[in-house]
């Protein structure tokens, strides 16, 4: 039983420093969110965000069509902290798109891994440019 304490604590002693240098201390800071409607576009302008942030973002349907948002250079450049949909925290290990068939809200909380350009997509709407430095 002692081991398993000591190494608890040992763990706990690694993990703080390592999350104090991905950013995740304190809250995230909150993007513009993401805007699935027909016919409008995703977003009132491009986003720049730098890497090694902590940020949250809000994709927001309106529920006027099935929309899905893709954009798996992008997300496959994030450590995803986590989705929630409906006070359902998920923390998945990769994601290419969301889709939502009706209106609703989905949250992901991520820090971005490397500068590059990237594009959020969805059917019938000029992709979102994102800009990581």
């Amino acid at each position: 039983m002692k081991r398993l304490t000591v190494a608890g604590l040992l763990s706990l002693a690694l993990i703080a420093p390592a999350a104090a240098q991905s950013g995740m201390v304190g809250k995230a800071e909150e993007l513009p969110p993401i805007k699935l409607a027909s016919g409008e576009p995703l977003a009132d302008k491009p986003l720049e965000i730098t890497a090694g942030k902590y940020y949250e973002i809000r994709i927001v349907s309106d529920g006027s069509a099935e929309k899905a948002i893709s954009g798996a250079a992008f997300f496959r450049n994030l450590w995803i902290d986590e989705i929630v949909i409906n006070d359902i925290e998920i923390r998945p290990l990769g994601l290419d798109s969301i889709e939502f068939d009706d209106e609703g809200e989905a949250e992901i909380s991520f820090i971005a891994i490397k500068p590059g350009k990237f594009e959020l997509t969805a059917p019938g709407t000029a992709p979102l440019e994102i800009t990581v430095k």
